[in-house]
C-alpha cells in the first residue's frame, strides 16, 4: 500500500512538472494563430472565431526571411554535428583503448574544458576571427561550436567505447582488418546509440546558440534562425502574433528531434555515462 502511495505522489510531482513545462509551448502555439489584438485582449483563450494563419504567411513574406534563416541553421548545426562526431570519435578511441604517456592528463585538460562559458573567450575568439576575416560568416559560427562541443562528445564516446568487448575488435585485428576499418566497421556501428544521441545534443545546443550566433553575425541574409528572431522582437515587438509564430517555427524542430530520437539520447547517455 505504501508502495502505491509512494508512486500516486511521484506521478502527481511529475504531472505538475510537466504542466508547467509544457503550458508555455502551447500558450505560444495556440497565440500564434490569432490576431495581435485578439492576444492583447485575451492571450489564454484557444482561437475558434477567428483561427488565422495570417502570422505564418507574414514570418515567411516578411523582409526577415525565414526559410533562409532555417538554412543557414541547418547548415551550421549540421556542419558542427558531423566534424565533432569525427575529432571526437577517433580520440574517444584513443582514450579508450590505447595507454600513453600523460592520458589522465589530457582526460582531465578535456573535461576541464567543458566548465569555461563561452562569455569568458568571447573577446579573444572574436578578435581572433576579426584577424582570419571569418567575422560575420557562418564558418566563424561553425568552428567555434565544434571547438566548445567536442569535450562534451568525447566524454560521453569515451566511457561508451570502455564497455565495447575489445575481443571483437581482436578478432577483426586478426583478419586483417586495419584501424580504419575497425573502426568505421566495427566500432562505431556497435556505439551508434551513443553516437546518435551525442548528435542529437550536438545539434540541439548549435541550433539554440543565441548568444555566438548574435555576437559574431550581423547580417541578416547570413543568420540562423534563433539570431534572426531578436531581430524580429526589435522591429515587431508589438506584434504579438508575429512573435507567436516565429517562435513556434523555432521549436518544432527542436520538438521533432526529441519525440523522434528520444529513444537514442536516453539509451546512449545513460550508458556513455557509466564509465565516463
Amino acid at each position: 500500500m505504501k508502495r502505491y502511495g509512494k508512486k500516486t505522489i511521484i506521478y502527481i510531482l511529475l504531472s505538475i512538472w510537466a504542466t508547467l513545462t509544457l503550458y508555455p509551448f502551447f500558450w505560444v502555439i495556440i497565440n500564434s494563430f490569432k490576431p495581435s489584438s485578439d492576444i492583447i485582449r485575451d492571450s489564454l483563450s484557444i482561437p475558434i472565431t477567428n483561427f488565422t494563419f495570417d502570422n505564418y504567411i507574414k514570418a515567411f513574406t516578411s523582409d526577415y526571411n525565414i526559410f533562409r534563416s532555417y538554412m543557414n541553421s541547418f547548415i551550421v548545426s549540421f556542419s558542427v554535428v558531423f566534424a565533432v562526431l569525427i575529432i571526437a570519435g577517433f580520440a574517444s578511441y584513443a582514450l579508450a583503448r590505447y595507454n600513453f604517456k600523460g592520458k589522465k592528463l589530457v582526460y582531465a585538460f578535456i573535461i576541464a574544458c567543458m566548465m569555461f562559458p563561452i562569455f569568458s573567450v568571447i573577446y579573444p575568439l572574436h578578435q581572433i576571427l576579426i584577424n582570419l576575416k571569418l567575422n560575420g560568416s557562418r564558418l566563424g559560427v561553425i568552428l567555434p561550436q565544434i571547438a566548445g562541443n567536442v569535450s562534451f562528445a568525447v566524454v560521453i564516446l569515451t566511457g561508451f567505447i570502455q564497455q565495447l568487448p575489445v575481443e571483437v575488435e581482436e578478432s577483426a585485428y586478426i583478419d586483417g582488418a586495419n584501424i580504419f576499418q575497425i573502426l568505421f566497421i566495427v566500432v562505431f556501428p556497435m556505439a551508434k546509440s551513443a553516437f546518435a544521441s551525442t548528435a542529437i545534443f550536438v545539434f540541439l545546443w548549435s541550433y539554440n546558440d543565441l548568444f555566438l550566433q548574435m555576437v559574431i553575425i550581423q547580417d541578416k541574409d547570413k543568420m540562423p534562425i534563433c539570431a534572426l528572431l531578436k531581430e524580429i522582437s526589435s522591429k515587431y515587438g508589438t506584434d504579438f502574433g508575429l512573435m507567436a509564430s516565429s517562435v513556434t517555427l523555432i521549436i518544432v524542430p527542436v520538438i521533432i528531434v526529441y519525440i523522434l530520437l528520444q529513444n537514442h539520447i536516453i539509451k546512449g547517455l545513460t550508458a556513455g555515462a557509466i564509465k565516463g
